[in-house]
């Protein structure tokens, strides 16, 4: 299992017990973490699972795909150097303790 905190823009945090191998929007969706919508499903048809990667944790969850940063453009909130698709991120164990900051908008 991989430990992922989600923090909302207010500073809240819940943190989840995920399996390897799922996306962290599929585990956000699982867990009914608000902030994660998810319209496509984890078909990065959307922009909808738009996160900020914590600073620490940049490294460790790669690049983004040209397709990704394609999509990241559409996203409603502020893009950043952090900026990610949720979906697009796949937990491994070496991403255990990963924190990840939601937008205050998705859609």
């Amino acid at each position: 299992m991989v430990q992922i905190t989600f923090v909302q823009p207010n500073g809240s945090r819940k943190t989840i017990e995920a399996s390897e191998g799922a996306s962290v929007m599929e585990t956000a969706v699982s867990h009914g973490v608000d902030g994660i919508f998810a319209e496509c499903g984890g078909a990065m048809m959307c922009a909808t699972c738009h996160c900020y990667v914590d600073e620490a944790w940049s490294d460790k969850t790669g690049a983004r795909t040209d397709d990704e940063k394609i999509m990241l453009e559409c996203a409603a909130a502020d893009l950043r150097e952090t900026s990610r698709l949720s979906c697009q991120i796949r937990l491994t164990g070496a991403l255990d303790g990963l924190v990840v900051h939601l937008p205050d908008e998705q859609a």
